[in-house]
């Protein structure tokens, strides 16, 4: 209740969980806050747990205190409109430079090699599962992912297939090369391989929905425009929007309510990121064009807006926008479910990989797709009509040269840049 009653936790209050996603799906209207109340629970619940289970474990009051702090505090870093500031505010602001924001220790472990040395603070390697509960960078299955599931299905209408409470009541610490690892009885594949379909169908449905994303590329472009004139107050000055990020104090006071601030100036560009805020309001919005999935997804991996293609022609980027979108199960081409270890009924305490063909043959053979997606800013009949034809053109010689190579898929990228529309 201390750390809850801070204007840091506070300030989770007024940052929309989905953000622009919002705008698509009226109720899907909550905040930071109550999810990191929910997964500050579930880390408790799944801590008390394996403690009941396994009183071998040696697992304190002080360990499950400590395991719900850090899911209580696990999503303080975030900016406005969650990933939107820090996805595409912060990349298209400040291009090159690397920021995260949960930024940790975690992120210098690879799980997978013996040899990396034990980079965490406050508990050793023999409760090297504590770990593993809020924030798992093993396998991806952690009670951050049961709420916001259960939370961002409840909300979006969509329903969940995955029964985590299920998966807390026949979690299993085992011993695998010598590390103490969350382990899953065996019959529960089948709702493991739901949880990761539950993700990719939300990120289908609802985060990576086309109009979600491009509400949040709009309100992106009216927050750059903003960036300069407003101001927050930080320990050695003020701010700007992409500054605070160098600032804690400065930091703290960011949140969807951006617009509250009192602006230094009165300059074209606020009236212009106005402008943008109205159209979304107004629905007014960027025009989709077309998508195109790819079979072969490094292809488009220099397609991103801070790539030189940006250069070939400047007027370009005042007509069109396109993204770049990647749907998987958490692990990019990998099967996340290789990455976790089982257990049996008659050997509970013998750990062991489950192949894919031993759960059931209708499973994925796939687990990753990346789709590059295209707009336009402009909504008068003239500017669509003639955006419409420039993609139906374009597209019909991509579908001619899909299996040439990627020097001439990239001309053809080229093209459909340095063409005008005019």
């Amino acid at each position: 209740i201390k750390i809850i009653d801070t204007p840091q936790f506070q300030r989770l209050r007024f940052i929309k969980q989905l953000g622009g996603a919002y705008f698509v799906y009226p109720g899907a209207s909550h905040n930071r806050f109550e999810h990191s109340i929910g997964v500050a629970h579930l880390a408790g619940e799944l801590a008390r747990a394996l403690k009941t289970q396994q009183p071998e474990l040696g697992i304190t009051d002080e360990d499950i205190l400590c395991v719900q702090i850090a899911g209580l505090c696990h999503d303080l870093g975030h900016g406005p409109f969650s990933h939107l500031y820090d996805g595409m505010f912060i990349k298209k602001q400040r291009p090159g430079f690397k920021w995260k924001v949960n930024k940790g220790v975690e992120d210098m472990m690879d799980p997978e090699k013996k040899e990396t040395p034990w980079p965490y603070k406050g508990r050793g390697k023999e409760k090297s599962f504590l770990y593993e509960i809020v924030s798992n960078k093993r396998n991806g299955i952690d009670v951050d992912k049961f709420d916001y599931f259960a939370r961002d299905c409840h909300h979006l209408g969509i329903k969940n297939n995955f029964d985590y409470r299920r998966f807390i009541h026949f979690a299993r610490v085992c011993e695998v090369k010598g590390e103490k690892q969350i382990c899953v009885r065996d019959k529960e594949a089948d709702n493991i391989y739901n949880m990761f379909h539950t993700r990719y169908y939300l990120h289908k449905r609802a985060y990576q929905h086309k109009v979600t994303k491009i509400i949040e590329a709009m309100m992106t472009d009216a927050l750059v425009k903003a960036n300069k004139h407003i101001n927050f107050e930080g320990s050695k000055g003020k701010y700007t929007l992409s500054e605070a990020i160098d600032d804690m104090e400065a930091y703290t006071k960011l949140t969807d309510l951006v617009s509250e601030q009192n602006p230094s100036s009165s300059s074209n560009e606020l009236k212009e990121a106005g402008q943008i805020l109205k159209r979304i309001i107004s629905r007014d919005l960027y025009r989709f064009l077309g998508e195109i999935p790819t079979k072969t997804p490094e292809m488009f991996d220099s397609l991103l807006p801070q790539n030189s293609l940006v250069n070939i022609k400047s007027n370009f980027w005042l007509t069109f926008v396109i993204q770049v979108f990647v749907l998987d199960y958490g692990m990019k081409n990998e099967n996340p479910v290789d990455h976790i270890h089982f257990y049996s009924k008659g050997k509970p305490d013998e750990a062991f990989k489950l192949p894919k063909e031993e759960v059931s043959r209708l499973l994925p053979t796939n687990f990753s797709e990346k789709i590059i997606r295209f707009y336009c800013k402009k909504t008068d009949e003239t500017s669509l009509k003639a955006a419409n034809d420039h993609f139906d053109r374009w597209y019909k010689n991509y579908q001619k040269v899909t299996n040439r190579s990627k020097n001439y898929f990239h001309l053809l990228i080229y093209r459909f840049f340095s063409t005008s529309i005019d």
